[in-house]
């Protein structure tokens, strides 16, 4: 009975985590380029009442053994990269990358970061940064006398200056990919971390091989599914209440035990 107790408490835990990750997917689904989480359990170790060995008379030999096992645990959460929609903005410093990468930030303490978002600005000093001002690498700095600017689907910034018939390139956008994404560390802020689990960054110009394309005036949205989600977040709930009730049952033969009169 104290198994069972154990067991089904674990279950409990297990369900609670488990909608918390589904509660930030909810949270996030009008997060620019935010990538959803799904948690992934492993079951425990087994208790072996009965080994299926042979019991030593002939003709006895036992097919099968009884395990009991001792609940689950999470194991990890796969955080998956799947294409968000593009949606239009007009706005012709958002850039949406149709396709694999991501874009290279420089953090304030010098280390770097990547990025699917791409709603860009341009800082005081003309640098082309982030919503939280971090700098684009490479470096891209807009002249001051830029009336407009151009991206291109392979990344090359041009501007056009007022009075020229011609624009003018002033940097190049590079996108950079992992062996394996989903090894990358979510730090908040729409960024990711590399990690040992990831690979090193793979640097290529947007388009080529396998990278993907630039596409300029538009954002990647979300690639959360609501309707999915709110499915997940009802099996969580039912799951959550059916361990409940393990624990209430087995209370329950524990009481009944407790109350055995001679």
């Amino acid at each position: 009975m104290l198994r069972a107790l154990k067991t089904a408490a674990l279950g409990m835990t297990a369900q609670q985590l488990n909608v918390d990750v589904i509660a930030n997917n909810l949270a996030n689904v009008n997060t620019t380029g935010f990538k959803k989480s799904t948690i992934e359990f492993q079951d425990l170790l087994y208790t072996t009442m009965q080994t299926g060995e042979t019991d030593g008379r002939e003709g006895h030999d036992n097919p099968g053994k009884i395990q009991v096992g001792l609940g689950n645990r999470p194991i990890s959460t796969f955080r998956s990269f799947s294409q968000g929609n593009i949606t239009e903005t007009g706005n012709p410093l958002d850039i949406a990358i149709n396709g694999k990468g991501f874009l290279q930030v420089e953090m304030p303490n010098g280390t770097f970061a990547y990025t699917r978002d791409g709603a860009l600005k341009i800082n005081a000093q003309g640098e082309v940064v982030t919503n939280s001002g971090l700098k684009v690498f490479p470096e891209i700095t807009v002249p001051e006398n830029a009336s407009g600017i151009l991206i291109s689907q392979d990344g090359v910034v041009s501007v056009q200056i007022a009075g020229q018939p011609e624009t003018e390139e002033v940097g190049q956008l590079e996108l950079v990919t992992f062996m394996n994404p989903a090894g990358l560390e979510a730090v908040g802020g729409n960024l990711f971390v590399e990690t040992e689990a990831s690979g090193t960054p793979i640097f290529r110009v947007p388009g080529e091989e396998d990278m993907g394309l630039v596409v300029q005036g538009y954002l990647e949205k979300s690639n959360v599914d609501v309707a999915q989600e709110m499915i997940d977040l009802i099996v969580a709930q039912r799951a959550y209440e059916i361990n409940s009730k393990a624990v209430r049952t087995a209370d329950e033969l524990l009481s009944m035990i407790n109350n055995l009169k001679r």
